[in-house]
């Protein structure tokens, strides 16, 4: 089963993408903020990364640096969630090593969309050609 870390510090909107990604049949693993999500990410390795930049302890763009300069050969996906979302924000979450940029309020189905891109590239670069 495909898993999905959603990262944010905000109890509400974790229980929110958990219900809307378990409908669609992700399995989902969470973190309350960017120091959790380092481990997480290292201990449970996800299929993709849904991360809050706007986080307390550690933010998510500090936390996508350090889980890429963790990681060895699995690049785990990860797509920036934002509610500021400023002209120079998708250039720095990009910069930071995230793969997509989408801004709050979350549209699902733009959101699924990318998950579904994201998944199907990684995977396709993953698996030996037949």
């Amino acid at each position: 089963m495909t898993t999905i870390l959603v990262v944010d510090d905000h109890d509400d909107i974790r229980d929110l993408m958990a219900r809307h990604l378990e409908k669609r049949g992700f399995a989902v693993s969470l973190a309350r903020n960017g120091l959790e999500a380092v481990l997480a990410a290292a201990n449970s390795l996800p299929s993709l990364i849904l991360m809050d930049i706007n986080m307390p302890e550690l933010d998510g763009l500090e936390a996508t640096l350090q889980i890429r300069q963790s990681e060895s050969e699995n690049r785990i996906p990860v797509i920036a969630l934002t509610a500021y979302a400023l002209a120079d924000d998708q250039a720095r979450a990009i910069a930071a090593g995230c793969d997509a940029f989408h801004p709050k309020p979350i549209d699902f189905d733009k959101l699924f969309e990318q998950i579904n891109d994201l998944i199907a590239s990684t995977s396709s670069e993953t698996k030996p050609a037949l």
